[in-house]
């Protein structure tokens, strides 16, 4: 992988991480409707009039929409190329992780990005277009991260828990918010100060994404303490973070401040998680430092 195809992964991965972010601000200000129930246009104009915060907002995530799109195709275009190139000059050479299926598979999840925010913006904001929305843009977002340090990632019997349990965490909390179920639980840790939830559908759901973000948080817990590397470290400080902000926007009344930290919290979770398990498998094939382990500050392997 060259040093350029590898700059235009990570460009494209940390402009995906805005824009889930930004996508998270969309929904915390109520800005979803924004640009109106026009798409792609907003309101009616390629460029809007900016004369409101909503359509700032909403056509902000849109523009960096379109900055990952054109960042995606270009990587596909050159991971293309440069398998191209490589069977050209060196045929027997096995082909990268990032040339080409993964970043054809970056394109394939961007479209139907794409097609699932349309759909979002034409229903006016349904929670399961919302939900499915955030889902695919995390698969984004680890699709480019893989792509980005060059890696076949394989899931450890110690550290699979945690792809599913980060995945479903971040979906579960998407439906909390989206169903209006963040203020249905009261107090920390408990819900109302319940185990068994007697408040509902939305005060189960919160649980549930509760249970979830503990359950994430323990099986982060174990892994570090068994594999005493750095990495999972790392991924348990960002979890215990993001435990801490959850609690704090609950007892503190759901300011908009940290809700957005949540989610931004929320996403650098599931990148960290992603980037550790890579570079487990890194440092288990190739006694050099890879390129995981640099992003995550020269990680050593158990």
């Amino acid at each position: 992988m060259t040093r350029r195809f590898a700059i235009l992964a990570w460009s494209a991965a940390a402009c995906t991480y805005l824009l889930i972010v930004l996508g998270g601000v969309v929904r915390i200000t109520g800005s979803g409707m924004g640009c109106g129930d026009h798409w792609p246009l907003c309101n009616g104009h390629l460029f809007p009039p900016l004369n409101d915060i909503g359509t700032v907002i909403e056509w902000s995530h849109r523009l960096v929409a379109a900055l990952v799109s054109v960042l995606v195709v270009a990587l596909a275009a050159y991971g293309w190329w440069l398998d191209r190139r490589r069977r050209f000059v060196n045929p027997g050479l096995a082909p990268g992780v990032g040339t080409p299926t993964a970043t054809f598979a970056a394109v394939g999840l961007l479209v139907l990005q794409i097609l699932l925010g349309a759909i979002t913006v034409k229903l006016e904001l349904p929670a399961w277009t919302v939900i499915l929305h955030l889902g695919t843009a995390m698969l984004l977002l680890a699709t480019l991260l893989i792509i980005a340090v060059g890696s076949r990632p394989t899931l450890y019997p110690r550290s699979w828990l945690l792809i599913p349990l980060s995945f479903l965490t971040v979906l579960f909390g998407a439906l909390t918010a989206n169903l209006g179920a963040a203020a249905a639980c009261g107090g920390f840790p408990l819900c109302n100060g319940q185990i068994w939830i007697t408040g509902g559908p939305p005060a189960l759901i919160h649980w549930l994404h509760r249970l979830l973000a503990y359950s994430l948080a323990v099986t982060a817990a174990l892994w570090a303490i068994r594999s005493r590397a750095r990495a999972p470290f790392i991924v348990v400080g960002l979890v215990a973070l993001q435990v801490s902000i959850g609690a704090a926007t609950v007892l503190l009344g759901l300011p908009a401040a940290l809700q957005v930290a949540h989610v931004a919290v929320g996403t650098a979770v599931w990148g960290t998680v992603v980037l550790a398990v890579l570079a487990r498998r890194d440092s288990a094939e190739r006694p050099g430092a890879s390129e995981a382990h640099r992003v995550l500050g020269g990680l050593r392997s158990e």
